[in-house]
């Protein structure tokens, strides 16, 4: 198993908790994104940095993912394809997201889309709080000790 990041919009204290569960548990992790950024140095730990451009990085880590790969994503339609392929996908909020919830989940976000092109402001998600920041190192821990 290896672990992907989304890593354009993952959150800095997201990103430390994964740092330090590659080194912990020697998985190959590799954050993508379409602009540079500074990672530890660490043989576990990779980058790798595609062109700019509308989901240029999810399809990256599609593309490369192989079946029971952890993908770490906000992106919910990303995720489908994750699990499409046979891979899991947990958001940086502790959620992993499953064959039974996605569909859910693909649904309420086009509903919420809806909205907003409509002109209605549905406004945001709430900051991450600490809160969030357990229940993913909580979820990512519970996951990489059921899959190692």
């Amino acid at each position: 198993m290896k672990i992907w990041v989304d890593a354009d919009a993952c959150p800095a204290v997201i990103k430390d908790i994964l740092f330090k569960a590659a080194e912990r548990t020697k998985l190959k992790m590799t954050l993508v994104a379409n602009h540079a950024m500074r990672i530890p140095p660490s043989q576990y730990i990779s980058f790798l940095q595609v062109r700019p451009g509308f989901d240029v990085a999810d399809n990256e880590i599609v593309q490369q993912l192989e079946r029971g790969d952890l993908v770490i994503t906000g992106d919910i339609p990303l995720a489908a394809e994750v699990i499409e392929k046979g891979g899991h996908a947990l958001n940086p909020r502790g959620e992993l997201y499953t064959i039974d919830n996605i569909k859910a989940r693909l649904t309420m976000r086009d509903f919420m889309d809806s909205l907003r092109s409509s002109g209605i402001n549905t406004g945001g998600p709430s900051a991450l709080s600490q809160s969030h920041r357990h229940a993913f190192a909580n979820q990512l821990d519970k996951f990489l000790t059921k899959n190692p």
